[in-house]
């Protein structure tokens, strides 16, 4: 990437980014996970988490992405920036699939779904819409696809892994999305279910509905040139959308990240319009040019993170696995993973097992941005 192009990015956004590879980094890696901070673990079903913000995060802001990087395109003709979306969710959806590949690399077992393949296939399905059609059938299709959802969820009796049948069943392994997932994807699912998977087929609807919002955002932005208002609006509507998310949660179905619940899809908008809202008003929005200078150096290493994220979540997901793969043998016989000998001395530390754990996460964290500092300061920027 040149120094032009970058020159034409919009940095909070960048940094946006960067805050939730960050944070997706700091929560996968721990040195213990039966020691975590609540906050740092997903919600167990119902409810939700800091760590609960981060999927959708990533989704809204490809949304954003994808409208802003389509701006820029406007002469090209719609084939072929579909064609070209497809392409890039092709890449990303094989780069996770590869990642569940290893280390077994065992076709029988290989796990289909995933979080880079649902981007993948929200982005696939986003480009047609969003290149194709306007901004008002994009609402349109927002609410059909939160309405469809949540009709199938409540509506159609399916049996669960056992054969007994319900319906509108929200435990875990017993609703419509997991039913499809056996009956489809049978031995390709989480290995901590084997009966449902996260990233499932059916809930991959409701995920689309998160994409999509994030791509309004990014047409709203569009609209006008950057204001101190436009932060407001978001952040009203950020409120909004998590009072609807809150109301949804009450009368409809509650907040699941696991089933992507229409509330969950609402309310995680909000969170993301608030968080992203604040991150562009301190780098872009501000009308103090001092401050939104020192925003921007203060910000500076959420942004670096976020100039190369894709890079270093897959760089995090082979460094975390090939440190349980490689394993060494003790003078006493005991076989030790290479995590293991590093987290060790953590452990005996006069710190509580829980905050061992966080300082490892730290510790990984910080490895991932000094790889991601390094990339930035040769300019080596990875786009698919």
């Amino acid at each position: 990437m040149s120094a032009g192009e970058h020159d034409t990015r919009l940095v909070s956004l960048d940094a946006f980014r960067g805050f939730t590879i960050a944070s997706m980094v700091l929560v996968n890696n721990p040195g213990d996970w039966s020691n975590l901070y609540s906050q740092l673990a997903h919600a167990k079903w119902h409810g939700w988490t800091f760590t609960d913000w981060i999927f959708p995060f990533f989704l809204f802001i490809c949304g954003v992405s994808m409208v802003l990087a389509l701006a820029r395109k406007h002469e090209v003709a719609k084939v072929t920036l579909v064609l070209d979306l497809w392409r890039r969710a092709a890449i990303i959806f094989f780069i996770g699939l590869a990642l569940n590949f290893i280390p077994s690399l065992n076709l029988e077992t290989l796990r289909i779904p995933g979080v880079l393949q649902r981007i993948a296939i929200c982005t696939a399905l986003s480009a047609i819409i969003v290149v194709c059609l306007s901004w008002r059938y994009w609402c349109g299709l927002i609410v059909a696809l939160l309405i469809g959802y949540t009709l199938v969820m409540l509506n159609v009796p399916v049996p669960d892994a056992n054969g007994v049948v319900g319906t509108g069943m929200l435990e875990p392994g017993r609703d419509v999305g997991a039913y499809l997932d056996r009956k489809l994807l049978s031995g390709h699912l989480w290995p901590a279910a084997k009966t449902w998977d996260p990233e499932g087929i059916l809930s991959t609807l409701p995920a689309l509905a998160s994409m999509l919002l994030g791509a309004l955002t990014g047409k709203w932005l569009l609209a006008h040139r950057v204001g101190t208002y436009k932060t407001v609006w978001m952040l009203l509507v950020g409120l909004l959308c998590l009072w609807l998310g809150e109301i949804l949660d009450a009368v409809l179905m509650p907040i699941n990240k696991a089933l992507w619940t229409p509330s969950y899809t609402v309310f995680m908008t909000g969170w993301a319009l608030i968080v992203f809202g604040a991150f562009y008003w301190l780098i872009d929005a501000n009308e103090d040019a001092v401050w939104r200078a020192r925003a921007r150096v203060w910000m500076r290493p959420f942004t670096i993170y976020g100039m190369n994220a894709l890079f270093i979540f897959a760089l995090s997901g082979l460094v975390a696995k090939a440190l349980l793969y490689f394993k060494f043998v003790q003078l006493d016989g005991k076989e030790l993973s290479l995590k293991a000998l590093l987290y060790g001395p953590l452990q005996a530390l006069p710190i509580s097992h829980l905050d061992s754990s966080l300082v490892f996460a730290v510790g990984f964290n910080l490895v991932m941005f000094a790889v991601a500092w390094y990339m930035w300061k040769r300019r080596w920027f990875v786009k698919v």
